[in-house]
């Protein structure tokens, strides 16, 4: 109990300490919001360059001048953040530093904590074969110290877990509980289908990054044999032989085409495709995405 209580202080500290650096990432970084809701002023208009979000162009302007302009906004201060967890069985597994859950998780915490630490509202919805969780995004410690606490049982009770990856419930019920634009984060292996049309609808009204939580045997498989696996959401099995070549190959091609095919999908649909890994920091990836992108 004792070591138990001494990591799970270590942890707090460190998520206390990464989840500062992030929040001043996601403040005074280069990530900024395409959209310009109500409340935010317009200060100018400057040339359309390759690349402006064509929904910010300046009709009047360009059509005295003859060539597109674009308005220029004074940026909101306040960002809402939703956070959407994928906590089915299929995210149980992994063979880097943790689980797809388990990251999934952390990096919820840590934008859970990064959001309290700017004064912006955080919501989230978690899921598996039905939305387990919701709340819509509100301010407050309390508020922050619910979130984290819903995030940290997810673990414990992983024998209760329905069998089932329902994303597009979860989307559908995001968008009911969204009252204004919000950063939307989606963790989750993707490993379900039928969930685009809620996704676009979703991204039609707040800035969608669809987080793709892999490991290292998505990419490669040990070369151990002929091996038994089962499917945790449907339990079907098969054989697969791992140490075949041929096998290896079309293994590692399937997920180059099945990842390449969704971030297409994403981007179609007006998200943002992100692909973190199980083998790497999360607050280290989480930092990188928010300084270095430009807009979304």
């Amino acid at each position: 109990m004792a070591e138990r209580k001494a990591s799970l202080s270590k942890k707090a500290s460190l998520l206390h300490i990464s989840a500062l650096s992030l929040a001043e990432g996601m403040k005074s970084g280069s990530f900024r919001s395409l959209y310009r809701g109500e409340g935010v002023d317009i200060t100018g208009v400057r040339e359309y360059f390759v690349g402006d979000d064509v929904r910010s162009i300046d009709w009047n302007v360009t059509a005295r001048i003859g060539h597109p302009y674009v308005k220029v906004f004074e940026e909101e201060k306040e960002l809402d953040v939703f956070i959407i967890v994928d906590t089915s069985l299929s995210m149980d597994f992994g063979r880097g530093k943790s689980s797809r859950l388990e990251k999934a998780l952390e990096c919820a915490e840590l934008l859970t904590l990064a959001s309290y630490y700017n004064s912006s509202p955080v919501g989230a919805v978690l899921f598996d074969s039905s939305v387990k969780f919701s709340i819509a995004p509100r301010y407050g410690k309390d508020h922050a110290m619910l979130l984290l606490s819903k995030f940290d049982k997810i673990t414990d009770k992983r024998a209760s877990c329905d069998r089932g990856s329902y994303l597009d419930n979860a989307l559908t019920g995001a968008m009911k509980l969204l009252k204004k634009r919000t950063l939307v984060m989606i963790f989750s292996d993707f490993r379900t289908d039928g969930y685009f049309k809620s996704f676009g609808r979703l991204c039609q009204k707040n800035d969608v990054v669809a987080v793709r939580i892999t490991d290292s045997v998505d990419l490669k498989l040990p070369a151990v044999g002929t091996v038994p696996f089962c499917d945790a959401e449907s339990s079907y099995r098969c054989v697969l032989p791992t140490s075949s070549r041929f096998f290896q190959s079309a293994w590692v091609g399937d997920n180059s085409r099945r990842i390449s095919d969704w971030k297409n999908q994403c981007l179609r649909h007006g998200g943002v495709p992100l692909v973190l890994s199980t083998d790497k920091d999360s607050y280290t990836e989480l930092k990188a995405f928010f300084t270095a992108r430009k807009v979304i």
